[in-house]
């Protein structure tokens, strides 16, 4: 059962679309779910994100916690929306379905890869970011089916 901030972030989303020109724009993936999500971000001189913008193609929990993770960024700093957990993410929304909490997964990586496309294009480093995964099961090793 998804919580009401669950169920209005997926019918109301905030802040969905693209940024022209967007100072970090990130891409991740489940190959699991078919669920991608991709991460624009606005950054200033100062380092403070001033908009921040999503498209999702997924399920109504990956939307929704697209929703509430560009809700959870904007006006912070790089360091603070670094921060920004898939943990903060599914309390913001008052928590997900436990199959749904790899969306909240996606959320996170997908900050994460907006920053790091920022920090290439500027030519700095984020101190504790490193660079994401495209698709938030790589390197795990796949389960050996059972005959």
């Amino acid at each position: 059962m998804y919580s009401e901030k669950v169920m209005d972030h997926f019918s109301n989303p905030r802040n969905m679309g693209e940024i022209e020109e967007a100072s970090g724009v990130g891409t991740v993936g489940n190959a699991k779910c078919g669920d991608i999500m991709r991460m624009y971000l606005d950054i200033d001189e100062n380092g403070v994100i001033q908009d921040c913008k999503f498209k999702t193609f997924g399920c109504g929990a990956a939307i929704a916690t697209s929703s509430m993770a560009t809700e959870l960024v904007k006006g912070k700093t790089v360091e603070q929306a670094l921060a920004v957990t898939n943990k903060a993410v599914m309390e913001a929304l008052d928590g997900l379905p436990p199959v749904k909490v790899h969306c909240s997964l996606l959320a996170e990586e997908a900050i994460h890869a907006a920053l790091w496309d920022y920090a290439q294009k500027n030519h700095i480093e984020i101190e504790g970011l490193q660079k994401p995964k495209s698709d938030i099961h790589e390197g795990e090793e796949e389960p050996e089916e059972e005959y």
